[in-house]
């Protein structure tokens, strides 16, 4: 097991034959922004207006299934936001972890409904406690808070008591 992280340049030489990043390389040059390989875990950072693009890629090269999709808020920095979406590939026995960054002052990035149906629901509880909008997603909606609920519960300048 490797105890240091790789970062990008040493993560495409060490892993020149990952299917994920050998297929984002050659369908979508400059879509991969960073990378780390670190505790055997693959992670690539891509430009949030190819992440739907992205999906599809690595769903063409035999990630097939969608594990979950998530969201870090980074507040004060900025882009404040890290998407994350946990993917892994059952014929390889791999994960694979893509991440958007996106910024408070357009908290929007494109769903992935289209590629991987499964993200309905992770992208509306992003949406609804986060409040990052999905573009193209069916019915981006609240999920768990009421529909007449102020704000995004975790957001961490979210108040601690809610709005009142």
């Amino acid at each position: 097991m490797n105890s240091t992280p790789l970062g990008k340049d040493e993560v495409f030489e060490a892993l020149a034959e990952n299917r994920a990043i050998a297929s984002l390389q050659s369908s979508l040059p400059g879509a991969i922004t960073d990378a780390k390989f670190d505790r055997n875990e693959l992670t690539l950072t891509i430009a949030r207006d190819q992440i739907r693009a992205a999906a599809q890629v690595v769903q063409k090269a035999g990630y097939n299934f969608l594990e979950d999709v998530t969201c870090v808020d980074w507040y004060p920095s900025e882009p404040r936001f890290q998407v994350t979406y946990h993917i892994v590939s059952h014929s390889l026995k791999e994960r694979l972890r893509l991440i958007s960054m996106v910024d408070s002052v357009d908290a929007s990035i494109d769903s992935i409904v289209p590629v991987w149906p499964s993200a309905n629901f992770y992208e509306r509880e992003v949406f609804d406690l986060f409040g990052v909008r999905f573009h193209g997603h069916p019915n981006l909606r609240r999920i768990m808070m009421p529909d007449e609920w102020k704000g995004h519960p975790l957001r961490k300048d979210y108040p601690v008591e809610g709005y009142r």
